[in-house]
């Protein structure tokens, strides 16, 4: 694999992964528009470990808390780090059930079709969900069943186009959580999740066969890496003063593009 083709695929992987705009979108158009192959496992695994890096060195500080909140699920459930540990528990389980179930298949929904049609639906239930809910509540105001609902709509990044940080942070924004706010506890939900399907990808590497970690490896994950760090920095300066707009606007040029080229 050339150096163009990994800087683009981890490009697009880093950047898409944070931002409310479908990652499944962009990357079914990277091998239509040049005509490469698919990248393989091993660059999808060097990719997740990338972008995963890059959430957990934004957000350090609220992963030292949610350790030191840990334990005290136990002996002082109301302490503010313990509910956060427990929101994320709880609002990602319903993405573990549903993958138990519904992964297997989803491969028959990665179609240009479908994915447009999520891109497109999706990106105006954001724009919806940003203009109509209200802008009042902060993390430290979640209740248990405000984390089960962005769950649920988490489990609906299973379909191809949905995209996760898109679905929960309207979730959070029809629930009435700010902007900056619902960015966060989508980021912070994004860990597990992560962490899961670069486990699972793993696993499947490893009955493949061995594999050597060389350069094209380190090099999609440095490039992951960096392109996610800054897609989370932009996310959360522009959410600090704008709204969801250009972006959902973003998704529904991009859906429409999409779905004139399957049917085209």
């Amino acid at each position: 694999m050339g150096e163009l083709q990994i800087l683009v695929l981890a490009l697009v992987q880093g950047i898409t992964e944070f931002l409310p705009i479908s990652s499944s979108g962009h990357l079914v158009l990277v091998p239509a528009v040049t005509g490469w192959e698919d990248q393989g496992l091993i660059m999808d695994v060097a990719v997740h470990v990338g972008t995963l890096g890059a959430v957990i060195a934004y957000f350090w500080r609220d992963l030292l808390d949610l350790i030191r909140g840990l334990p005290k699920i136990i002996t002082d459930r109301g302490d503010p780090k313990a509910r956060l540990v427990a929101y994320l528990a709880l609002a990602t389980l319903p993405v573990v059930l549903a993958g138990l179930f519904i992964i297997q298949h989803a491969d028959n929904l990665r179609s240009v079709e479908v994915i447009g049609w999520t891109t497109l639906g999706f990106g105006v239930a954001l724009f919806a969900a940003d203009k109509l809910g209200k802008v009042t509540r902060k993390i430290d105001n979640m209740l248990y069943r405000d984390a089960l609902v962005i769950g649920i709509a988490q489990a609906l990044a299973i379909i191809p186009g949905t995209s996760r940080s898109g679905i929960t942070m309207t979730a959070a924004r029809v629930l009435g959580f700010n902007r900056s706010e619902a960015a966060r506890f989508s980021m912070l939900l994004s860990i597990p999740v992560i962490v899961a399907a670069g486990t699972l990808l793993g696993m499947k590497l490893r009955s493949a066969g061995g594999v050597e970690i060389g350069a094209e490896i380190i090099l999609a994950t440095a490039f992951s890496f960096v392109s996610a760090l800054l897609a989370i920095w932009w996310l959360m300066n522009w959410l600090s003063r704008a709204n969801f707009t250009l972006l959902a606007a973003y998704r529904v040029l991009l859906g429409c593009g999409l779905l004139f080229w399957a049917y085209s």
